[in-house]
């Protein structure tokens, strides 16, 4: 597994971590960028209001995922159920459909807890 696009993604409804390896054959991993998701404006709709927050998730998870181009591994860790939704939109997604993915939770931790955190479950 040492020379395939291997990511790893921390996140919560509002924020994400992408860690991997800048390079395959790169030894270390690090972070390689954070992304923090759009808040839904208040809305007397609730119709309206749930619409606009499905739409401003995908918008989130679409910007995460052009951090993870030809993954073959990408395991997800967070808080809550968004971990789970982020993995059936990779599998939805046509560039993800072959690649590898696995899940744990796990409350906010400090970058370099992350890093090491991610760094055994990527070796």
């Amino acid at each position: 597994m040492n020379n395939q696009k291997q990511f790893g993604v921390w996140m919560d409804t509002q924020r994400a971590v992408i860690v991997g390896k800048e390079q395959p054959e790169a030894e270390s991993i690090s972070i390689l960028a954070s992304v923090t998701g759009d808040k839904a404006a208040p809305n007397s709709s609730e119709k309206t209001a749930h619409n606009q927050e499905k739409s401003l998730q995908a918008k989130f998870f679409k910007e995460i995922a052009t951090h993870l181009q030809n993954a073959t591994y990408i395991h997800v860790t967070g808080t809550g159920q968004v971990q789970e939704q982020f993995l059936h939109y990779l599998a939805d997604t046509p560039q993800f459909k072959n690649t590898r993915t696995d899940e744990s939770t796990n409350n906010k931790m400090s970058e370099d807890k992350l890093v090491a955190f991610m760094t055994d479950k990527l070796n």
